[in-house]
């Protein structure tokens, strides 16, 4: 008995440690960014009289994103052709999500429509801007590493469903660091850059 004692303490301290071994390791704070910087700053508001295009409402479509940039996971590449993610890094939101309403401020701030609507919404307009995220991502294959952001816009006439024009906007950025804070730095400006184009293609195109 005077063994047994010792023995069923120090079984007791065994299984107590294995139940602690057994718990998950309580994971780092993940790191989240946002887009919010590029908004409204692609152009300021006119000041001049309006173009003949401002008589017209451009309603904005929830932009999509191709596969694998439809998560707030941030990716990145190392290998060509090998596309990665930050283990504890993301976006507060999904990049399409986080791009709708800097779109539609930033050509609302160009001044070439009457109004422009955010969809979904029950009003109507005569011309429909439909975008997709086809890039967002930090390339380390140079130094030093490069954000790299690529848009797709069809600018669409409602009433015919008739795609009146398309183009791809592309903007490379290089990283202030290499980890993903600089890499979200990158992207905001590469936003701005992409945004400043769109905001000419739709005032070109609703003129045409």
């Amino acid at each position: 008995m005077r063994v047994a004692f010792p023995l069923a303490a120090a079984l007791s301290l065994l299984l107590a440690g294995g139940c602690g071994a057994l718990k998950p390791a309580a994971s780092s704070p993940s790191n989240t960014y946002s887009l919010s910087g590029a908004r409204g700053a692609a152009m300021p508001a006119r000041s001049s009289p309006l173009p003949a295009a401002a008589t017209l409402t451009l309603t904005v479509s929830p932009p999509h994103a191709a596969a694998g940039f439809d998560s707030p996971r941030m990716m990145y590449t190392r290998r060509p052709g090998q596309l990665e993610y930050f283990a504890r890094n993301e976006w507060v939101d999904t990049p399409a999500r986080m791009l709708a309403p800097l779109i539609v401020a930033a050509v609302r701030n160009g001044g070439a429509f009457r109004a422009v609507v955010q969809m979904p919404s029950s009003a109507a307009g005569e011309l429909r801007l439909d975008t997709e995220i086809l890039r967002l991502q930090q390339d380390f294959l140079s130094a030093p590493s490069q954000v790299r952001f690529t848009l797709r816009a069809d600018l669409v006439d409602s009433a015919t469903r008739r795609v009146i024009s398309t183009r791809d906007f592309d903007a490379t950025v290089p990283a202030g660091s290499e980890d993903s804070r600089g890499g979200a730095l990158a992207a905001d400006e590469a936003v701005q850059t992409v945004l400043a184009q769109l905001v000419a293609f739709c005032s070109e195109a609703a003129a045409r």
